[in-house]
């Protein structure tokens, strides 16, 4: 019997959950066979088609699926207006950059573009079998309709799917596939089918990331974004504050810059984009979404916000109190309402309405994180002290109501879930970076599998909104830049965290199935017994490129697990900040690298006690003697800063292995602390990030 914290989002994909992945040794779907559902059989296969594929959308799809399908010889066929701007070509460098250039070069050689009227099809196209049509055309209902039904007519049975920024299918008659930013490195799409279809499950089994969402109005992410841009332009309406400024106090309270965001994007359509979501959700929902009046003016006018090089005074100005919670309450206030919106319509899966806001809108947290670390009652006074200032928006799409599930499995397990099988359990992270909510999140699994009787658990990333495990959240070092306590605190924290994956656990296993485990990812996962990774994955710690110390434990706690005839590579590892591959590790910090398959089944195994399971390992816990007596050779450190992070994380070497494991977590903890508040700390990224981001 399958028991969960919460449902899993692969479950909202038709792929069942997590523990089962590892059960039965294999992903729940096999990318071949699929192919063969959607564009039939080898030797058969048909031909995706991209209508639009020179707008900046259709282009990044049309590189995203292309370098995806190329390897089963389907054809994608570009179809767009005779004389538009080359976007497939200004696309081209980048993907040479990600594939080298011979690979660009076979993947372009299978991409043929047509031109057309927008009435009839090109006469040709028939030959390329179309199976699949992804349509990106202008966001006009009625063209983007008549577009279906040409399709429909000539090739009876073709999938269709748009990727509208706003109109639901209801609207459109097709399923949607709504990227969740044009270009082709961000892998989400917002899903919207009467049940996931083999499209769906298709993109997810090429490594990219579809998001069940409702049929409603403007999706998911374009109510955070769109919703957010509105906000932002009341304020700019109220205040008169120049956009830039603006830009960079959100940037401070939420995350994103939505302003420079349409620049960059491209003022003229993303103008056009926003305001139709507000235009169509107001109609539908009230003056909570109807368009500001600068809003409107730039929607009419195509201008950019502000010129990317606009001069900005050197003379800047903070906020007072009072003026700050005004800002606070206008930004946040049409946000948190926003959200009780799309919960009370169950809009979709509350980890993934969460990941969304994160990994497509930019928040720093997901508006459910945020509402819940505020408070159900806190987070209703906010709106309601929003609707003195704006009376408007009380009248309607307001559900106070929404909050008051918080306490609920599906809004306090946003990051993290956890399942079980009555012997093995499976601790799922649905987020790229460690952060003080994980960290919590992670801490009632654990208690979860506890209670449960669980005493063997494997500790994976979700095989669904993560594809990779990049470190720990930068952003939660900001305080600790000025306060070395604070800098202590979360280091020794999160390592108290990763310590009960080894000592309350008989069996633990990490398992690395994304494209790199980094940083404090990498530090948690080695806490486990047994570390488990994909052979094509990439490890490292990074932090002495930064500069900062490591604060899991990570300049102790491999030495404490491997031989100490590894004790120079893993000097190497830490002072060099380069990744390698997981076989490259084998040994001195991985003890099993393979095939997907066998990866799964090596955890498995040794996870449940089962033959064929990995040996007993040995671990350390006294003082260790001499493992930085003898530095490697080392490369050139290319700038002060780095230099002076291979100090600070030398010495924190020397003094967290010099000690037992008792005393080594307030030692590397110290270390890890002081270091925040050094010259070549804040000289750094993170130094740089808070510079931007908080210092006014």
């Amino acid at each position: 019997m399958k028991n969960a914290m919460r449902p899993s989002t692969l479950t909202t994909l038709g792929l069942g959950n997590v523990i089962d992945i590892f059960a039965s040794g294999k992903l729940p779907v096999n990318t071949g066979e699929l192919v063969d559902k959607v564009f039939g059989p080898a030797g058969q296969r048909g031909a995706l088609v991209v209508s639009g594929a020179n707008g900046i959308v259709g282009a990044g799809k049309v590189m995203q699926l292309g370098s995806r399908l190329e390897p089963f010889g389907i054809p994608i066929v570009a179809l767009d207006f005779p004389g538009v701007p080359d976007g497939i070509g200004q696309q081209y460098p980048g993907l040479v950059r990600a594939f080298g250039s011979d690979s660009a070069a076979r993947v372009m050689s299978n991409v043929v573009q047509f031109s057309y009227d927008g009435k009839s099809l090109p006469a040709r196209l028939g030959d390329f079998n179309p199976r699949f049509l992804l349509e990106a055309i202008p966001e006009i209902l009625e063209i983007k309709k008549a577009h279906f039904d040409i399709f429909t007519r000539t090739f009876p049975g073709i999938e269709i799917r748009s990727v509208t920024s706003g109109f639901p299918r209801s609207q459109l008659g097709v399923g949607i596939a709504h990227p969740a930013f044009p270009h082709e490195i961000n892998k989400i799409y917002e899903i919207v089918e009467n049940e996931p279809s083999s499209v769906t499950q298709l993109l997810w089994a090429l490594g990219l990331i579809p998001m069940m969402v409702s049929d409603d109005w403007a999706f998911v992410l374009d109510v955070f974004f769109c919703g957010l841009t509105l906000a932002a332009s009341r304020y700019h309406e109220t205040s008169n504050m120049p956009y830039w400024k603006i830009d960079k106090f959100v940037r401070r309270l939420i995350g994103p810059n939505p302003f420079r965001a349409h620049d960059a994007i491209g003022a003229a359509g993303a103008n056009f984009l926003t305001w139709s979501c507000l235009h169509h959700l107001s109609r539908h929902y009230g003056d909570l979404f109807t368009p500001s009046a600068v809003l409107e003016e730039k929607m009419t006018s195509g201008q950019n916000w502000y010129p990317l090089n606009h001069f900005r005074p050197l003379v800047d100005w903070a906020l007072n109190d009072p003026d700050n919670q005004e800002f606070e309450t206008r930004l946040l206030g049409p946000m948190f309402q926003m959200t009780s919106l799309m919960v009370h319509e169950k809009r979709s899966h509350m980890a993934t309405m969460n990941a969304i806001g994160e990994l497509c809108a930019q928040f720093t947290r997901g508006l459910p994180a945020v509402i819940r670390a505020r408070g159900a009652d806190a987070s209703r006074e906010l709106v309601e002290r929003y609707h003195r200032l704006h009376p408007g928006a009380a009248g309607g799409a307001w559900h106070p109501e929404a909050f008051d599930a918080i306490g609920s499995p599906e809004w306090q397990q946003l990051y993290v879930n956890a399942e079980h099988d009555g012997t093995v359990g499976v601790i799922s992270i649905g987020r790229e970076a460690y952060n003080s909510d994980v960290n919590l999140e992670m801490n009632r699994a654990i208690d979860w599998l506890k209670a449960e009787g669980i005493e063997r658990v494997i500790v994976t990333g979700d095989f669904h909104l993560v594809t990779q495990l990049t470190g720990a959240d930068t952003g939660d070092f900001f305080p600790a830049l000025e306060d070395a306590e604070m800098g202590v605190a979360i280091a020794r924290g999160w390592s108290e965290t990763a310590r009960r994956l080894h000592a309350e656990f008989a069996v633990s296993v990490g398992f690395v199935n994304g494209k790199r485990a980094l940083g404090g990812m990498l530090e948690l996962l080695m806490h486990c017994h047994y570390l488990v990774a994909v052979d094509d994955a990439s490890l490292g710690m990074p932090e002495v490129t930064l500069p900062v110390v490591p604060g899991m434990e990570g300049c102790h706690w491999p030495f404490r697990r491997a031989a100490k005839e590894h004790w120079p590579r893993l000097l190497s590892f830490l002072l060099e900040g380069r990744a390698v591959k997981a076989p490259q590790a084998l040994d001195w910090l991985v003890d099993f690298a393979g095939p997907l398959e066998e990866a799964l089944a090596a955890a498995w195994n040794t996870a449940a006690g089962n033959d064929f399971g990995l040996p007993p390992k040995t671990f350390a816990d006294g003082a260790l003697q001499g493992v930085a007596d003898t530095v490697p050779p080392l490369s050139q450190a290319g700038d002060p800063g780095m230099e002076a992070g291979r100090e600070a994380i030398l010495a924190n070497i020397k003094g967290s292995t010099s000690v037992p494991l008792a005393e080594a977590l307030d030692v590397q903890a110290r270390h890890s602390g002081d270091f925040m508040t050094t010259k070549a700390c804040l000289s750094g990224v993170i130094g740089g990030m808070y510079k931007k981001t908080v210092k006014i």
